[in-house]
């Protein structure tokens, strides 16, 4: 499993015209799910994100975790593109859908998570806050 986690001040997700998911300060996650993938990988990733410092603390440090800020998670089976070969970057490594979907699920529930419409083209708006973005890899 892979995450980019990127803090924002604010993120939406929006789905043939309609907004589907929108949050304040806190982070936008795109998650790709692998074949090799199960619930115990998508428990960690969740706790691994939760716990993640990298909120200011009163100093302006990056020390703080997730806290109860908000959290949009979208599905992104393209974090498994693969373009050592060529231009054109394969996917075999990204889990079939009806695997991803529910460990994708899994880690938006564990995190309280807004999240995006799975499968669907979505059109994703974030104001990056620093900015911040990590990848995790299971």
């Amino acid at each position: 499993m892979r995450a980019l986690v990127q803090r924002v001040s604010s993120a939406s997700v929006t789905v043939a015209g309609e907004r589907v998911a929108q949050i304040g300060p806190g982070l936008l996650i795109l998650l790709g799910v692998t074949h090799d993938d199960d619930e115990a990988v998508a428990d960690r990733m969740a706790e691994k994100i939760s716990a993640l410092r990298i909120f200011p603390d009163a100093e302006g440090r990056m020390n703080e975790p997730l806290g109860e800020r908000e959290v949009i998670v979208v599905s992104q089976f393209t974090l498994y593109g693969d373009a050592r070969k060529g231009n054109r970057p394969s996917y075999v490594a990204a889990a079939a859908p009806e695997h991803a979907e529910p460990l994708y699920e899994r880690v938006r529930d564990r995190l309280g998570a807004q999240g995006g419409a799975f499968g669907a083209h979505m059109e994703v708006a974030l104001v990056n806050d620093g900015p911040v973005t990590v990848l995790l890899e299971s």
